[in-house]
């Protein structure tokens, strides 16, 4: 047992902290921010998701000075071109000093700061800490960029990621910043906490990030949340973290202005584009009238093409303004960018894409957008560039449109608020668990429950399976029947007790091993335990591949590893139509028969894996012919089962709790009769080790078994004790389960002696 509780710890997603104590922090912080700092050194490799004004850049910086003075070594911090010189001015500021390079031999001792685009010419290497400023940039990049970032600082022992709250439903983002910082791997987070719906969650058909599909398995919501506090700290505002801090965002104010219709309506983003190069020309007067009646204030202007932002130099140049396209040197860039966030350049014409990340414009509250963008993620950040904790004004934005584009104003605000509301959820997930954490303690996330129920011929055990058949004499079961959960595909529950809470196939087959070394020692020689299992599916996220993997090989190795004997199999025919409606596989779609058909493939059967332990059955297992006639054993001797009928399941409607997800999956009952018709004596003990909500137990009793039932989960178990205390057996076998004491009684070669 020290062995499995070693093993249960293992399995624990908690991410453990790696890092140092440090009491001497950069004192030019509010006391959140300090606490933030000195949490993130203790972890080692953190994550601070908060809002934009609130001092990431600070965090950072004295973050990097401590691991610097700790490790003796350099850090380096990459971030957006524009952001690398605000950062040096603000170190100077708080008096930490920081070197602007573009190359490994630029690097001092020290803090050391370059962009993105510049990794390439650095030894990662050869710092001890690394920092990613604006870390959300990562999903801007092709997977190429980013696995290269990731790979590069694998090894470095301090890692911090620092950007604004995460977008609540791109769940994306948390997948990189968990791989960067060493924690998870994206597939495995999905694998672990998620299922992939068919459908997107959002109801405009856009979502905001990539990710719309997945979603979080009802019964993970808290455990998840809980992982993701292990290693990030999120906020909007301090308050969230029960710091009293005067952090309150001014007004956010937005305006549409309508100019003559171009002559179509736009329904789609290519008409959109074409109808905002068309309407570029009407616009310009409205841009001209905006900025001529508030000349004292500075003025940024969002373009989302070339022709617009042509169109806007040759306009409103005389007024002042300067562009900053992506065809401009870095150099350029960065000090365009800059002189208007000091207040050199009174109006900035610019993408999102160039300035929309990273840079505190808060020296401006009122912006442009020229046409509507269709990223809302991106018109997001760009607005957040100036609407910020910090900035003193209303920030006023103003959407400049043609009626052909539509009214739009209702549809941003719409989204804005869905956001925000969403935003607040996902922070209260993890408020508590932050609070705490921050100040350094911790959480617990698994409650395990156990308890015992008997009624006529069964016991009924809430617990972990390979504890709970501990406590079963050896050589006591004759016969084992159950559905193992399948590796990482159905996850009942968050407990790492769980099975099927398993990272990868190893986890998982090791698990199961503790569990099948107890099921051999309590079965009596010569009986048999059968196994109901199926092919899975692998899937491109996870497995890198879309194809199929032998889950029933697996079980079979397992169980043969504890000593058992392959004994049997067979087939259990499943509808491919049933199976293609409710997956939705590729494999299954007749389109793709006639799109490509060497991605086709046949629908997937049940198999029942029947295992038999070493040695001479004690009690033969008798039948006549007219109890079991020759036509009955010539259909069940049959390899195939083309007559099982899928429907015929115990109801789990009952036992499924709010947050379960759909996967509960009882065995048929016919299925279960068949076998124990077969491989069992009337009076004689069944167990199963996974009970779920009771069908064996169910159909066992009614066939004037015994039946011995564990079950994790406690809905399950309930629901199973309310099925079996309702059966009226069908044969004259009346005896009652003895309690666990009677159990441990000497050892006894069956358990007949025993019940």
């Amino acid at each position: 047992m020290n062995d499995y509780k070693a093993f249960l710890e293992s399995k624990k997603v908690a991410f453990e902290a790696t890092g140092f104590d440090c009491q001497n922090i950069n004192s030019n912080l509010f006391e959140f921010q300090h606490d933030i700092v000195k949490w993130a050194l203790r972890k080692g490799r953190a994550a601070v998701f908060s809002n934009t004004g609130t001092g990431k850049t600070r965090m950072q910086l004295a973050w990097a000075d401590c691991v610097t003075r700790h490790t003796g070594g350099n850090v380096l911090i990459l971030a957006p071109l524009a952001v690398t010189r605000q950062t040096v001015q603000e170190g100077s500021q708080i008096g930490i000093e920081v070197n602007l390079c573009r190359r490994q031999s630029d690097v001092k001792p020290g803090i050391n700061i370059s962009n993105y685009e510049m990794l390439e010419h650095f030894d990662p290497a050869s710092f001890r800490g690394v920092v990613l400023d604006e870390s959300s940039i990562l999903k801007s990049y092709n997977g190429v960029v980013r696995t290269a970032i990731i790979e590069a600082f694998r090894e470095v022992p301090f890692r911090l990621a620092c950007t604004a709250t995460p977008a609540p439903n791109d769940f994306s983002e948390l997948g990189n910043h968990s791989e960067f910082l060493g924690i998870m791997r994206r597939p495995d987070m999905l694998a672990t906490f998620f299922v992939h719906d068919s459908k997107p969650d959002n109801h405009d058909g856009e979502g905001f990030g990539a990710e719309q599909k997945w979603r979080l398995k009802g019964h993970a919501v808290e455990v998840f949340w809980g992982w993701v506090a292990s290693w990030a700290v999120m906020m909007q505002k301090p308050e969230d973290l029960g710091y009293k801090a005067n952090f309150d965002l001014p007004p956010l104010n937005f305006h549409q202005v309508v100019v003559d219709e171009v002559g179509w309506e736009a329904k789609t983003i290519q008409d959109r584009i074409k109808a905002r190069g068309a309407s570029i020309e009407t616009k310009i007067p409205a841009i001209q009238d905006l900025i001529s009646e508030s000349p004292e204030d500075r003025w940024l202007l969002w373009c989302g093409l070339n022709k617009e932002a042509d169109a806007l130099k040759r306009a409103i140049t005389g007024m002042g303004a300067v562009e900053v396209r992506g065809s401009d040197t870095p150099e350029r860039k960065a000090e365009v960018l800059l002189d208007f966030a000091n207040g050199d350049v009174p109006i900035l014409i610019t993408k999102a894409q160039i300035a929309g990340f990273g840079m505190n414009l808060q020296v401006c509250h009122k912006m442009i957008f020229v046409g509507l963008s269709d990223s809302f993620e991106e018109m997001y950040q760009a607005i957040r560039r100036c609407w910020r904790f910090g900035q003193t004004s209303p920030v006023d934005v103003y959407v400049i449109t043609s009626k052909s584009e539509g009214a739009v104003v209702r549809n941003i605000e719409a989204k804005e608020k869905r956001f925000g509301e969403m935003l607040e959820g996902m922070i209260s997930a993890t408020q508590e668990i932050n609070k705490t954490n921050v100040r350094g303690s911790s959480r617990e996330y698994d409650e395990y429950k156990t308890a015992v129920q008997t009624g006529n011929m069964w016991e009924m055990r809430l617990g972990d399976s390979c504890e709970e058949l501990l406590s079963l004499e050896s050589e006591s079961i004759h016969y084992s029947i159950f559905s193992p959960p399948f590796q990482n595909i159905f996850v009942y529950s968050n407990s790492n007790r769980d099975v099927g809470n398993s990272r990868d196939k190893e986890e998982f087959k090791k698990h199961m091993m503790f569990i099948a070394e107890q099921i051999y020692r309590v079965m009596i020689p010569g009986r048999l335990i059968s196994i109901h299992c199926s092919d899975l599916p692998a899937f491109k996220y996870k497995e890198g591949y879309i194809g199929l993997r032998d889950f029933p090989a697996m079980c079979r190795e397992i169980f043969e590893e504890a000593g058992f004997i392959y004994h049997s199999k067979v087939t259990v025919y499943k509808s491919p139509v049933t199976e293609m409606y409710r997956t939705k596989t590729i494999g299954l779609l007749y389109q793709q028969l006639k799109k490509d058909s060497a991605l086709s493939r046949q629908g997937l059967a049940d198999y029942i894996i029947t295992m038999r332990k070493p040695g001479d059955n004690p009690i033969p297992i008798t039948h006549d012919g007219k109890d079991f006639p020759l036509p009955m054993w010539q259909k069940y001797a049959d390899p195939v089962w083309m007559d099982i009928q899928t429907t015929n399941t115990l109801n789990s409607k009952s036992a499924r709790e709010y947050e379960d997800e759909k996967h509960i999956c009882p065995l048929q009952l016919d299925l279960i009769e068949r076998c124990l018709e077969v491989w069992t004596n009337p009076g004689e003990t069944v167990l199963s080790p996974f009970a779920g909500i009771g069908s064996e137990g169910y159909t066992a009793i009614k066939m004037g078994r015994k039946f011995l039932g564990i079950e994790l989960k406690q809905s399950y178990f309930e629901q199973a004790c309310d099925y079996l205390s309702q059966i009226r057996q069908t044969g004259s076998h009346q005896a009652t389960l003895f309690q666990l004491e009677e159990a441990r009684k000497p050892k006894q070669k069956s358990l007949e002696d025993i019940l």
